[in-house]
């Protein structure tokens, strides 16, 4: 591990503005040898992604001028190379596993079709030994039941699986270096283990480098051997991983590293009333397994829950376990079968009209902030849209309402007539909850809302819903695979597994005192400080918690006939 493979000198870079040059990487400098993992860290907007597009000179030409720097990969310096001898080097031998899977795959295409092009185009495999290739790999990455969803489509599969693909697709090339930028971000802890493990073993097998890019300092911890942190465009610090969590020396480093989830979930009302029941809650797709056969599956199965007001319930579990697919059923926004009772209105039997007034009452805050946000819509549009369905305001109300609205979520309003595209993914992310709390609802469907961000920016956001949910008495429908998240944020907490409720119960109780196997597994994979956190938290289990609600008498009130 002493010979370079990528050396990164002097590397400045600026996009072209209307207003002149921005400068987004600043002077950076670093080294990947042979068979090692270089982490690069830093909040949204740093520059990490930036740097590691540029390795491929993957950024758009007419946007983009690198104002100085170097960067040589075995002996070829790539900012100089012919288009041509890049497109060698790209997939071949640098493979990038991309942040976002819905951009990357092709929509029109099944999975099995573009994995076999990779092979093809580079490796001139016939499609007989690329399909055996494919399903290796697609085990090996942790897809479930392979050749059943050779045939599927990008959009039939969840968040976590088409990561999983994107991952499985990058690999399939053995390349000599590995571009991973925030390859885990969607995926459980059991799966981000089993990533992690799989990287560090095709590193061994291949004798494999990785330009590693994540938020995650648990998983940077486990996989790489220095870390370089960035902060501005700039490196800050850069050192091997146990010098850097040991002894940190840049004050952004040890902010970065104190900035793990705090606190416990907010007091709850007394005597609270139930504001969501749901029963038999059952969503069933069809799969395509040929030309003319197509198989009935059934991704969420009997799920039934409790959420009183102002509580936070947390939905936690594999990627695929049904987690989205139950909360888009309860929202009417896909078929599914069974009882969904909000505020003693039974929403399944209601017709699309009588159900329009509750859409202003429940509201959902999604995964991504940089694709649930309309790029051709101004802020002020966009927070603005529901209260032009919903309301009738004039268009001063409006305007004075999305202010408010902005200040209450940490948002300048002078920023309202800006676009999305000019925001770092926490603003984004504050936007969709400006978004969603304009209309005053009384329950917030959080789907995986922090995932894309880094943990500085995660830490507002959870403080902040925190805030609004006191204020306002909001009740949450928090869905997430950061444990350490809900365990801060959550009064209660479900697993599902395979469209299934396999336990749920208090937080203390399900964290403390896990009965399932399978919770047992999720927490076993936690970071080794989130344990020791428990483990003081359980010693206290004694003293009795004034947050917690009897679920002996409120769980789960499963009548057909309320």
């Amino acid at each position: 591990m002493n010979q370079p493979i990528l050396n990164v000198n002097d590397l400045s870079i600026s996009f072209k503005q209307s207003q002149g040059l921005l400068p987004v990487v600043k002077h950076v400098s670093f080294a990947i040898n042979e068979q090692e993992t270089v982490a690069l860290v830093g909040e949204s907007g740093s520059g990490k992604s930036v740097t590691a597009l540029s390795i491929l000179k993957l950024l758009h030409p007419k946007q983009v001028i690198y104002n100085s720097g170097e960067i040589w990969f075995q002996e070829q310096n790539l900012l100089a190379v012919k288009e041509k001898t890049l497109q060698q080097i790209r997939g071949n031998r640098i493979s990038m596993i991309f942040q976002d899977p819905m951009v990357s795959l092709n929509p029109l295409h099944t999975i099995e079709k573009q994995l076999y092009e990779v092979l093809s185009l580079h490796l001139g495999i016939n499609r007989e030994k690329a399909r055996s290739e494919i399903i290796d790999y697609l085990e090996r990455v942790g897809i479930k039941n392979v050749k059943s969803r050779l045939n599927s489509y990008p959009h039939q599969l969840s968040g976590g699986e088409r990561q999983r693909v994107m991952i499985a697709m990058a690999i399939l090339t053995h390349p000599q270096l590995l571009i991973a930028d925030e390859p885990t971000t969607s995926l459980d802890v059991s799966v981000q283990a089993q990533i992690i493990q799989l990287l560090k073993e095709l590193k061994q097998e291949l004798n494999m480098s990785i330009l590693f890019i994540s938020h995650n300092l648990g998983i940077v911890k486990k996989i790489a051997d220095n870390v370089a942190v960035m902060k501005q465009g700039e490196i800050v610090e850069f050192n091997n991983r146990h010098r850097i969590f040991l002894r940190p020396e840049h004050q952004y480093t040890k902010l970065l590293i104190n900035s793990e989830p705090q606190g416990d979930p907010v007091p709850l009302p007394k005597m609270p009333g139930i504001l969501l029941n749901v029963n038999f809650l059952n969503v069933e797709v069809k799969t395509k397994l040929g030309w003319f056969k197509k198989e009935k599956r059934r991704i969420v199965d009997d799920v039934a829950l409790v959420i009183h007001e102002g509580e936070t319930v947390g939905l936690v579990g594999e990627s695929g376990s049904g987690k989205s697919t139950t909360a888009l059923a309860i929202l009417r926004l896909i078929k599914s079968e069974g009882d969904i009772w909000f505020d003693s209105h039974h929403l399944s039997k209601l017709s699309r009209k009588r159900l329009l007034p509750f859409r202003s009452r429940i509201q959902v805050v999604f995964q991504d902030p940089f694709s649930s946000l309309d790029p051709r819509l101004n802020v002020e549009q966009i927070i603005s849209e529901g209260l032009r369905t919903h309301k009738k305001l004039s268009k001063k109300e409006t305007q004075q309402r999305v202010i408010d609205i902005m200040r209450e979520v940490g948002l300048d309003p002078k920023w309202r007539y800006r676009y999305p595209m000019e925001f770092s993914g926490g603003q984004r992310q504050r936007i969709a909850i400006a978004r969603a709390l304009i209309l005053q609802p009384q329950l917030l469907i959080l789907d995986e809302p922090t995932s894309s961000l880094d943990r500085t920016v995660q830490l507002q956001i959870i403080t902040l819903l925190k805030l609004l949910q006191q204020k306002y008495q909001l009740s949450y429908l928090f869905i997430s695979h950061d444990l350490s998240l809900v365990y801060s944020f959550c009064h209660q907490v479900i697993v599902m597994k395979d469209g299934r409720i396999v336990e749920s119960g208090k937080r203390n109780q399900i964290f403390n005192e896990p009965q399932h196997e399978y919770t047992q597994k999720l927490l076993s994979f936690v970071d080794k400080s989130f344990k020791e956190k428990l483990k003081n938290d359980s010693d206290k289990k004694h003293v009795k918690d004034p947050n917690q609600i009897n679920w002996n008498d409120a769980l789960l009130i499963r009548r057909r006939d309320v």
